[in-house]
């Protein structure tokens, strides 16, 4: 898979509605995983989006998620430029350039998905998400 950079928004537990409306405004095909897929058993985060995906015949990818616990919610401060893709060389020095002089708000590490991920803010106040996946086929 070639890298992808799209917008990446967080919501305040109302990420399904949002994106089952954006589906319906662009078309195309959406998949979501919840919290309580991947292992959390706090009753109000299990079905809370985690992460969900619309991708779109004209192209757009749209990612979105419900706000983690511990993360803030600053409604006009809720979309970020996300980095994905399975080039992990490439995906690693586009992370360095960023992070450098900026601020690394969660490392890029494996995390629970299987996944390396991280997250950032620039030095130019642009909050940053890389996702290195594992190669496909």
């Amino acid at each position: 898979m070639a890298s992808r950079l799209n917008p990446y928004i967080s919501f305040p537990g109302t990420a399904r509605e949002a994106m089952e409306f954006y589906q319906r405004v662009f078309g195309g095909s959406l998949s979501m995983s919840t919290f309580g897929e991947f292992g959390t058993d706090d009753p109000a985060l299990t079905d809370k989006i985690m992460h969900a995906m619309l991708e779109t015949d004209r192209g757009y990818t749209l990612m979105a998620s419900d706000t983690a616990p511990g993360m803030e919610h600053d409604p006009g401060n809720n979309v970020a430029v996300s980095l994905s893709g399975d080039d992990a060389a490439e995906l690693r020095g586009y992370w360095e350039k960023l992070a450098d002089g900026g601020t690394v708000t969660m490392p890029l590490e494996k995390q629970m998905w299987g996944d390396e991920f991280g997250m950032c803010v620039d030095r130019f106040g642009t909050r940053w998400m890389v996702d290195i996946g594992q190669p496909q086929g």
